[in-house]
């Protein structure tokens, strides 16, 4: 993976100054280092001015970026922050065009095939990528992102340029580009945070390209479109049928995205989905001749202060030996302590640039800066339970009686929290979460005559897919990158989501059985232990010192009328939340963001505004 920035100008002819904009290419690029340390680079022409920072993973000797091809007497160039995994099919294509290839780096093979094929080639990648493209013949750049939203890619205009780049951060790093956060930016974040409206930025003027979208700019303006959408047709197959078509795509898409000139290893929590990515790994690796390495994560203390619920009936420890047996893998379990967890909030926010998911990013930041002395590619066996039904808002009655988003129904806690007089009236954050809400309904890809709780079951797949998928896929990219390891994630290879999103919900789950059907197709490459193992989210610290931490911390802001979150927050309110007894029983987001959460959540908020002089124009 990379990270790429840069900025298009058809005001100005860039090449009359190339110091001056290579000056702010280098500034917006040094932001991004921690997302390439391997290699830099920047390309100034006519229009466009673009900057790289590499991590080498795959022809490590020739992909340096930008890179410029001269197709007759115009000129192609490329930034890219991505995997191909079917980079093969794509330079066989390119060949078939009469154009030659002269490395075997993905990049290459992108440019090529948008010289042979132009914005038609968008539906041949399969993948993980953004990437930006200056056509000299059509005097145009093509912006782009993949189809799940795996890899990021911010833009907004800013005096008469649109710059982009693949964090916030370097957006900031243009010249007099400050953040600003208005009235909507505050809706995101106090009324859907950490979650994000597709396509939103949360500060004023920025977006993002949406998954499976892509821009052409050029000097009439930008052509936003569609270059792939969420297939809908009726489900015709058997259950034995549907099983075998799981099986294939999914321990197709984990082998093809097992390719790598560097170390590679898995994520191995010992629940069904890390299980069966490191199962299938394990198989392919052991078949070339070497060993599979996997990690696991735990914090300090779980052993003596794990409480367990209805949703994390068990410790992970266990079935990850179970699982390590099984596979011989070389194994390491890391733990995290309290402070190390609490201080990586602030590293957190310094990832993702904005307030994210408490110590759910934290801990993940924290695991993988521990991975990457070892390893540069990592498996990960995220987004397997809002394709197969596994959270339980897909069970619970009220998902089907209140039409709201599933994962964040405790609205009344949000609307509490943020001052009232900021907005311009009593209701506009719950205006803006059900607008939004409603928003998403509206594009669900549904059968004509759908109704009932099959039409309500497709309602919720794909609000699952749409947001909290991109929830945590923004936080594997954001808490892995800032460390510089690339994260893969086959479950949510298209193929495999195009198949599932009309599968229907009691195949799904057969017989009330949770994630049934993903068990069925990993009977043949798990112990029964591990298949019929009660889900387990992704684990946390039960240790009373954490919550301790925390709530000395925003005690202290509170008692500080200096200190930045006092401008956003109801004080009375929250010191109110500070002295009663933690709800772990009513999160206010997902499974895991309970009343520490939404300590730590504000604490972030604080650093943040903080940290990014944020100018509010409320």
């Amino acid at each position: 993976m990379c990270g790429i920035c840069g900025y298009i100008d058809f005001q100005n002819n860039l090449t009359k100054d190339p110091d001056y904009h290579a000056k702010i290419l280098k500034q917006m690029r040094d932001t991004l280092i921690h997302r390439g340390p391997d290699e830099e680079g920047y390309a100034v022409d006519e229009h466009i001015a673009f900057a790289h920072r590499r991590l080498a993973v795959v022809d490590i000797l020739h992909g340096k970026q930008p890179m410029t091809i001269l197709n007759g007497s115009y000129r192609y160039t490329i930034v890219y922050n991505g995997e191909l995994y079917n980079t093969k099919d794509i330079q066989d294509k390119v060949k078939s065009q009469g154009l030659h290839l002269h490395t075997q780096s993905d990049t290459e093979a992108i440019l090529l095939a948008y010289i042979a094929f132009g914005e038609k080639m968008l539906s041949m990648l399969e993948g993980i990528y953004s990437f930006a493209i200056w056509d000299g013949h059509l005097r145009q750049v093509l912006l782009c992102r993949d189809r799940m939203g795996v890899k990021p890619l911010y833009y907004m205009e800013f005096q008469g340029k649109l710059v982009f780049a693949s964090e916030l951060k370097a957006l900031w790093a243009y010249p007099k580009n400050r953040p600003r956060l208005g009235p909507y930016g505050l809706c995101e974040i106090f009324g859907l945070g950490p979650a994000r409206t597709p396509g939103c930025g949360v500060f004023k003027g920025v977006h993002e390209i949406l998954p499976g979208h892509a821009a052409i700019v050029n000097d009439s303006g930008m052509r936003y479109f569609p270059y792939w959408q969420l297939p809908v047709y009726e489900h015709c197959d058997s259950y034995e049928k549907t099983v075998k078509e799981i099986r294939e795509r999914l321990f197709s898409a984990i082998e093809r995205q097992l390719i790598s000139d560097v170390p590679i290893c898995t994520l191995l929590s010992g629940g069904l989905d890390s299980s069966i990515v490191s199962s299938i790994a394990a198989r392919y690796m052991n078949s070339h001749g070497r060993t599979l390495s996997t990690y696991s994560f735990d914090f300090i203390g779980n052993q003596k202060y794990f409480k367990a619920s209805s949703f994390q009936p068990d410790r992970d420890r266990p079935y990850v030996e179970k699982m390590v047996e099984y596979l011989g893998t070389n194994h390491r379990y890391l733990e995290c302590d309290n402070e190390s967890l609490y201080q990586c909030l602030y590293d957190a926010v310094d990832a993702k640039d904005l307030p994210g998911m408490a110590d759910v990013d934290s801990s993940m930041l924290y695991f993988t800066s521990l991975i990457k002395p070892n390893h540069t590619v990592c498996l990960s066996g995220e987004c397997a339970d809002e394709l197969f039904f596994g959270y339980p808002w897909f069970r619970a009655e009220e998902s089907f009686t209140k039409h709201t988003f599933p994962w964040s129904r405790n609205f009344d806690i949000r609307e509490s929290i943020i001052k009232p007089d900021l907005l311009d009236h009593p209701q506009m954050l719950a205006n803006y979460v059900q607008c939004q809400y409603d928003k998403t309904l509206a594009e669900v890809p549904r059968l004509p005559g759908e109704t009932g709780r099959r039409a309500r079951e497709r309602e919720l797949g794909y609000l699952n897919i749409m947001w909290f998928m991109q929830t945590l896929l923004e936080r594997k990219d954001r808490m892995t990158m800032a460390n510089g390891l690339e994260v893969r994630v086959p479950f949510a290879d298209h193929h495999l989501v195009e198949y599932i999103y009309n599968v229907p919900g009691d195949m799904k789950c057969p017989k009330g059985e949770v994630k049934g059907l993903l068990k069925d197709a990993a009977r043949e490459v798990l112990p029964a232990e591990v298949v019929d193992r009660k889900k387990c989210p992704y684990p946390k610290t039960y240790h009373p010192e954490y919550e301790h931490l925390l709530k000395d911390r925003l005690q202290t802001i509170m008692k500080d009328t200096s200190q930045p979150l006092h401008q956003l927050v109801n004080a009375d309110y929250v010191n109110q939340v500070l002295n009663t007894p933690s709800d772990y029983g009513k999160p206010w987001f997902g499974q895991l963001m309970a009343q520490p959460q939404l300590y730590a959540y504000l604490i972030q908020i604080n650093y943040w505004l903080q940290k990014y002089d944020i100018q509010l124009e409320l």
